[in-house]
């Protein structure tokens, strides 16, 4: 899925935006995920995949190719952003991208 796949009416690119730029959003979305779905509207399918983390899922959906590696950092935090961070570790597993071995 590419950027021309991109649902720019879809829920989750609306939450994705301002979740990333709105700390108290950001704050309840932690506290209560479902709570947070229902305030953006978004539709079942959508709220599936968030549960789960389904990348490709939001992907196919029409989520934007760059709200992609935003969403696992919602989830896991990004204060500490680098290869092997636990946002980086959820992207490359739910993306299905193999971790290189070797320097």
């Amino acid at each position: 899925m590419g950027i021309r796949d991109t649902d720019r009416t879809l829920p989750s690119n609306r939450m994705v935006f301002e979740l990333r730029r709105d700390a108290e959003k950001y704050a309840a979305f932690k506290q209560d995920l479902e709570a947070s779905m229902a305030a953006f509207g978004l539709t079942e399918p959508e709220r599936n995949a968030w549960r789960t983390v389904d990348l490709p899922a939001l992907a196919k959906l029409g989520v934007h190719p760059y709200f992609l590696p935003q969403i696992s950092r919602l989830v896991k935090g990004g204060d500490y952003n680098h290869n092997d961070s636990d946002a980086a570790r959820l992207y490359a597993e739910k993306m299905g991208i193999a971790k290189s071995s070797g320097a």
